[in-house]
C-alpha cells in the first residue's frame, strides 16, 4: 500500500511538473517573439539578445520534459536524468557565452539600449512570472530526486534576473542616461551562469527519491 502511494504521489509530482515545463515553453515563445520584434524595431542589442535568451530557455525546458518522460522507467530514468542534466549545463554555458560576447561588446562599442516601452512592459512581466514557475519547479524538483530538473529551475531563475537586468539597464538609460549599467550588471552575472554550467556538463549523479 506505501508503495502504491508512493508511486501516484509521484505520478502527480510528474504530471505538475510536465504543466509547469509547458507553461515555460509557451511564455518563453511568447517572449521570445516579443523581445526579437521589439529588439529589432528598437535597434535595440539588449532586447535581441533577451529574445535569444528565451529561446535558450526554451531547449531547457524541452530538455526537461525529455527527462520527464523516462520517469516511469525506472531503469532508464537514471540515463535520461544524466543526459539531460548535460544538456541543460551546456545550454548555461551558451547562454554565459551570449552575456560575455553581447556585454563585452556593448561596452566596447558604447552601446546604449534604446527606449522601447514594449521591452520595459515585457522585462517587468518577466520578473513577476518567472520566479512564480522557478520557485514551483525547484520544489516539484526537489521532490522528484531530479538534479535535471533543480537545475531547469534555476534557469528559469536565471531568466528572471535577466529580466531586472534588462529592466534596470533600460529604465536607468533613459532616466539617467547610465549607458553602461545593463553590460556591466550582465557581466556580474557570469560566475553563477558558469558554475551551473560546469555542474550540469560533469553530470552529477541524481539523488535518491527521497533527496528533496
Amino acid at each position: 500500500m506505501l508503495a502504491t502511494d508512493r508511486a501516484d504521489s509521484r505520478h502527480h509530482l510528474v504530471a505538475r511538473s510536465r504543466r509547469l515545463n509547458i507553461a515555460t515553453l509557451a511564455y518563453n515563445t511568447l517572449e521570445g517573439i516579443i523581445a526579437i520584434s521589439a529588439g529589432l524595431a528598437a535597434g535595440s542589442v539588449a532586447l535581441v539578445g533577451f529574445g535569444i535568451d528565451s529561446g535558450i530557455e526554451l531547449g531547457a525546458s524541452s530538455a526537461a520534459l525529455w527527462r520527464l518522460h523516462a520517469d516511469t522507467d525506472v531503469a532508464r530514468r537514471a540515463v535520461v536524468e544524466r543526459r539531460s542534466h548535460r544538456v541543460i549545463g551546456a545550454l548555461f554555458i551558451i547562454l554565459a557565452t551570449y552575456v560575455a560576447v553581447d556585454a563585452s561588446t556593448a561596452l566596447w562599442n558604447r552601446e546604449a539600449p534604446r527606449e522601447s516601452p514594449v521591452g520595459i512592459v515585457l522585462a517587468a512581466a518577466s520578473v513577476l512570472v518567472m520566479p512564480l514557475l522557478a520557485r514551483a519547479k525547484r520544489r516539484v524538483g526537489l521532490a522528484l530526486g531530479s538534479r535535471a530538473l533543480t537545475a531547469e529551475a534555476a534557469q528559469t531563475a536565471l531568466c528572471t534576473y535577466l529580466s531586472a537586468i534588462l529592466l534596470v539597464g533600460l529604465g536607468l538609460n533613459a532616466w539617467l542616461g547610465w549607458w553602461w549599467a545593463d553590460p556591466v550588471a550582465a557581466l556580474a552575472m557570469l560566475p553563477i551562469i558558469v558554475r551551473e554550467g560546469v555542474e550540469g556538463l560533469r553530470g552529477a549523479p541524481p539523488c535518491c527519491d527521497d533527496c528533496g
